[in-house]
């Protein structure tokens, strides 16, 4: 552990994050960003999902459709079984490049590539889900052999008796000071451990169970998943989670101080109060 470095106004410098754990935070960013630009291509194609092993066009589970209105303007709904929500300029019809109209799951700004290709979709994806699942087993074989995860990510007793005053904190903006913001509180050790140990692994094993090959030779794995359309529909439900999960943890970054929060995430050190730090 580094020693901390006093600083000028009563701060000193302390050390929060190693390098490895840095380094795999920030290639996981990017490559979540890749995987999810290049899988809103694939969905593009079939923008629909279903329970079970095959795909019951009629009766989808839910779907994004482009539709003509009386009127004759294209516009984008989302049907589920309940109903139907008109969601165009985002999905099903949204704005192309040259100002029209364009019936699309996703519009072309949040596709890799823009243009629709699902082949190109599924290279990108493909590729950046092995750099993935190689770098989350990297941060998680160092934790292993550092022994860190526990302390990193699993909540105490203590912890989790306060979790409901942390949740109030929260609520109210007022985020861990001094000694305290060292280290992750409950809210934080809960949400990654939840994503680490339940969203990711379901995402990967959703995402394996949709090939054709993994499912000829490992059939078991989706039938465990309920078939290949309900994996299919998991991976999707999965990703939701994910990503609201980043916005979440972003809009956090952002309250509770970006400059600070993102230099410890570049140098591994964050800057507290001294007369905070005995708290």
């Amino acid at each position: 552990m580094r020693a901390d470095k006093p600083l000028r106004n009563n701060r000193i410098l302390v050390h929060r994050h190693g390098v490895l754990v840095r380094a795999t935070h920030w290639v996981n960013a990017v490559t979540l960003l890749v995987l999810l630009l290049s899988g809103l291509q694939i969905l593009c194609a079939h923008p629909a999902f279903y329970w079970g092993d095959t795909s019951e066009f009629a009766h989808p589970f839910v779907s994004i459709t482009p539709v003509t209105a009386a009127n004759g303007e294209l516009r984008g709904v989302v049907n589920w079984t309940e109903g139907a929500v008109d969601t165009t300029g985002i999905l099903g019809a949204s704005r192309s490049a040259d100002g029209q109209m364009s019936a699309r799951a996703f519009p072309a700004w949040l596709t890799l590539p823009a243009e629709l290709d699902l082949g190109a979709g599924r290279r990108w994806h493909f590729f950046f889900a092995w750099i993935f699942v190689l770098n989350g087993a990297l941060y998680l074989a160092d934790g292993a052999v550092r022994r860190r995860l526990a302390s990193d990510l699993v909540p105490t007793g203590a912890e989790l008796k306060h979790i409901g005053r942390d949740l109030l904190d929260h609520l109210r903006l007022r985020f861990p000071k001094g000694e305290a913001a060292r280290r992750y509180n409950v809210l934080q050790k809960l949400a990654y451990l939840a994503v680490v140990f339940i969203v990711l692994p379901v995402m990967v094993l959703t995402g394996l169970a949709m090939s054709p090959a993994i499912d000829a030779r490992f059939h078991l794995l989706t039938q465990v998943l309920g078939g290949r359309q309900s994996a299919r529909t998991l991976h999707f439900i999965g990703v939701s989670s994910l990503a609201a999960f980043v916005m979440v943890h972003i809009a956090m970054v952002a309250l509770a101080g970006p400059f600070n929060l993102l230099r410890s995430m570049i140098t591994g050190r964050l800057v507290i109060r001294n007369d905070e730090a005995a708290q």
